[in-house]
């Protein structure tokens, strides 16, 4: 059955009465649950602040301690959706480009599937590929090349290709172009990143979506790197503890995929807010955030480490 429905009022009540969550601003909290919404707020973020045996919040938790963990959890957000957007126009200019060079630049050599290595994909994606180039009227730029010139160059194309779409062409392409791509990466071969792209696209996701960032997990994985080696992260059975499907996975994939001067950059930055957000934290101790991120305690030694 679902849950019944509550007024605001209702849901600080229930919070206050029923949950053992101290309110101490009943205006600033009614202003926050209309702005964020009780289930995006809450839902998302009570779980760290829960006593496991009694579902209750730990004594003495306040709704100002879930909302920071929100607007925590909003600057990782933004932080990782700027570096995922350098890789995807990386990724878009790389494979636009290797494709031409090898099959020629007018638009029936990227509709025609025996340019491909066919697979579940292929199809699929030569039908979004002809809608793009002959169809869709959203894109300017498109429009333009198909009035004037009868012909939309992929190198176009590829620009209203996001993330995900990007990987998939990136799996139906013929080996010899996959591993032409690849090289252009230090330490990364066609396999991986294909691995790389398919977790990196599920984080995209997460953060153009605004849904939880800090812990959530891929089903699929990264390889396993050096950078888990050299940083002793331990194994379960056969498998990394941290780095290959959570945040920190996304933070490994960033090492391989960005230049030096943008990880550098990037991490940085995200010492920054993981710094600021403990420096005013009550409950959340930096061990307890590190693991629900999945970092190891020395995950900043990933920049001075060699792939």
């Amino acid at each position: 059955m679902n849950k019944p429905f509550l007024s605001f009022d209702d849901q600080i009540n229930y919070l206050q009465n029923e949950k053992n969550l101290t309110i101490p601003d009943k205006e600033y909290t009614l202003k926050t649950l209309k702005q964020i919404g009780y289930f995006g707020l809450i839902g998302g973020y009570k779980n760290p602040f829960k006593n496991p045996t009694t579902k209750k919040y730990k004594d003495g938790t306040t709704f100002d301690e879930i909302v920071d963990l929100y607007k925590f959890d909003e600057n990782l957000r933004e932080l990782f959706f700027k570096y995922i957007m350098i890789i995807e126009r990386n990724i878009r200019s790389l494979l636009s480009y290797y494709f031409t060079e090898k099959h020629g630049q007018q638009q029936n050599c990227y509709l025609d599937e025996k340019n491909y290595y066919r697979n579940k994909d292929t199809k699929e994606l030569i039908v979004r590929l002809d809608n793009l180039a002959n169809k869709n009227n959203d894109y300017d730029y498109i429009n333009h090349q198909r009035v004037k010139y009868g012909n939309v160059l992929l190198w176009v194309v590829v620009c209203a290709l996001p993330l995900g779409s990007l990987s998939k062409f990136y799996g139906c392409l013929t080996p010899d172009l996959k591993v032409k791509i690849s090289k252009n990466f230090d330490k990364v071969n066609e396999k991986q990143l294909e691995q790389y792209l398919s977790v990196i696209t599920k984080f995209r996701n997460v953060c153009a979506h605004n849904e939880r960032l800090f812990s959530y997990q891929t089903k699929n994985a990264i390889p396993n790197t050096a950078l888990h080696e050299k940083l002793n992260i331990p194994k379960k059975g056969t498998e990394y503890i941290y780095g290959k499907r959570d945040l920190f996975s996304l933070v490994v994939s960033f090492r391989y995929l960005l230049s030096n001067e943008d990880f550098k950059k990037f991490q940085l930055n995200l010492n920054k807010i993981i710094n600021h957000y403990l420096k005013n934290a009550r409950s959340l101790t930096e061990t307890s955030l590190y693991s629900y991120m999945g970092f190891p305690i020395n995950w900043k030694k990933i920049t001075s480490l060699k792939k």
